[in-house]
């Protein structure tokens, strides 16, 4: 066995609590029946809006998404909490704004020399707090939140964690930087392992193994599979030899539509083989599934109807796709016009656990669990954005959107107008200074800008230039 990884003894060991909770008369039927669900958070990296085919994507498709789609609920109106990686994990892991811990004023975390950045472990968590409701807990993929010693996935509430802790790394070499440095990024719990192949696949293939154990072990379960797919560098199954000439990750004459249709497709067949393990372990029934995106899509996505992608605040850079199965609890077929946000997750996640947060760290996201049921109305919903970057500032109040980059503001109707052309400022004057000043409110709330935090961007000149902005200097 390799170091660090999950076995049947770990999760029996560390389900003392869980079995607490399976006490119930009647026997093994009994328990399945009133058992809370198991949860599966798939997150995509850098997915557009329009990326999977049950989206509208055509070039492609993507069946076993469309699966998830078909027996539970898309849902039309998901939004990020933030345009880039970090921040909304951040927000996603603590079920509220990311701007209340430094680490979500980095946007996103990277290398910061002294910086001493990261969720901090004192800090209540999803898979904390569920853990203490008797869960498995899991991380596969992705973690992006802070460096070792002091922050880490089983520092914050998993039980076990497989992946990379950086915010990329190349699907073949698993390294950070290019195949000669010695970045290697992929880990076993804290210890770091070798392992051959294309890294979408063996995230899915330690996910399968990870159900499974559980499945046997007959212990509820939350496992996180953050996918680093379809997130630069550009490589699809069959690119191995092109990861060795790759000498910087974010290199931009890498990949091509192909590529990235060759990507998309390779994450699709994982999330078959995950959706394949629930069936085959007869947990599928009770299991809630989840898939998503961490922010819009990046240079080969699809964010159609809207304009913008990743890092900024255009609704092609916060729009993601939902898709949402709980065969027990979720009517099939369904589609849904609520407006929700990555950091209702948590809320949600923990009602259906029964559980609550900690009183001392109240959500700013709300449960979805009406919702999902269809037993909710659409209600409409007020969201706040902000990121460095351009001094980006962005606030949605039901079907209207306000948006600041630099010097220049406007009011969108993003119903009626989703790619963002028509500014209604002039028009409408009195809902545009009423939404600015809940704006300033908001934003007091919060902590403020740091100035020496990271705010990098590959896509900072073409956005000013979409505006008319010259980076750095107001109009």
């Amino acid at each position: 066995m390799i170091k660090g990884s999950i076995s049947r003894r770990d999760v029996l060991k560390t389900g003392a609590a869980g079995s607490l909770a399976l006490a119930v008369e009647g026997g093994r039927a009994s328990a399945q029946d009133n058992r809370p669900p198991n949860i599966v958070y798939i997150m995509a990296d850098d997915m557009g809006y329009a990326d999977l085919s049950c989206y509208g994507r055509t070039e492609y498709q993507t069946p076993n998404i469309d699966r998830l789609a078909t027996g539970g609920m898309r849902i039309l109106q998901a939004y990020a909490n933030s345009a880039v990686c970090s921040a909304t994990r951040t927000a996603l892991i603590t079920g509220r704004y990311q701007y209340r811990l430094p680490i979500g004023l980095e946007e996103p975390l990277s290398s910061l020399g002294d910086r001493h950045i990261g969720l901090p472990s004192y800090h209540p968590t999803l898979p904390s707090l569920l853990r203490k409701a008797g869960y498995g807990t899991t991380l596969i993929g992705k973690w992006h939140l802070g460096k070792l010693p002091d922050f880490g996935p089983l520092q914050s509430g998993y039980d076990h964690f497989y992946g990379f802790r950086s915010g990329a790394v190349d699907y073949f070499t698993h390294k950070s930087g290019g195949p000669q440095t010695d970045t290697h990024d992929l880990w076993d719990n804290d210890a770091q392992v070798h392992e051959a192949g294309y890294l979408t696949s063996l995230l899915g293939k330690r996910a399968v193994s990870v159900i499974e154990t559980y499945a046997k072990a007959q212990r509820p379960f939350f496992v996180s599979l953050h996918f680093n797919a379809p997130h630069w560098p550009w490589e699809g199954p069959g690119d191995e030899a092109e990861s060795q000439r790759i000498r910087a990750l974010a290199q931009y004459d890498a990949g091509s539509q192909k590529t990235y249709a060759d990507m998309v497709v390779a994450l699709d067949a994982e999330v078959g083989r995950v959706l394949a393990a629930l069936d085959a372990n007869g947990i599928a029934d009770n299991t809630l599934v989840v898939f998503t995106s961490d922010n819009g899509g990046e240079r080969f996505a699809k964010t159609w109807p809207f304009s913008g992608r990743k890092t900024e605040l255009l609704e092609g850079g916060l729009r993601i796709p939902a898709v949402v199965r709980w065969p027990r609890g979720i009517p099939a077929g369904k589609t849904s016009e609520q407006t929700i946000i990555s950091m209702d997750w948590m809320p949600t996640f923990l009602e259906l656990a029964k559980t609550a947060p900690d009183p001392q760290y109240p959500m700013d996201g709300l449960s979805l669990v009406r919702t999902l049921e269809g037993t909710a109305p659409v209600t409409p919903r007020k969201f706040f954005w902000r990121y460095k970057n351009l001094e980006q500032q962005a606030m949605r109040d039901g079907d209207w959107k306000y948006l600041k980059i630099k010097n220049q503001t406007f009011l969108f109707n993003v119903v009626d107008d989703p790619m963002e052309r028509a500014n209604y400022k002039a028009r409408n004057p009195a809902l545009f200074e009423r939404m600015v000043a809940e704006y300033a409110a908001w934003n007091a709330t919060m902590l403020p800008i740091d100035p020496k935090a990271n705010s990098g961007g590959p896509n900072a000149a073409q956005m000013a230039d979409h505006f008319g902005v010259e980076p750095g200097k107001p109009r």
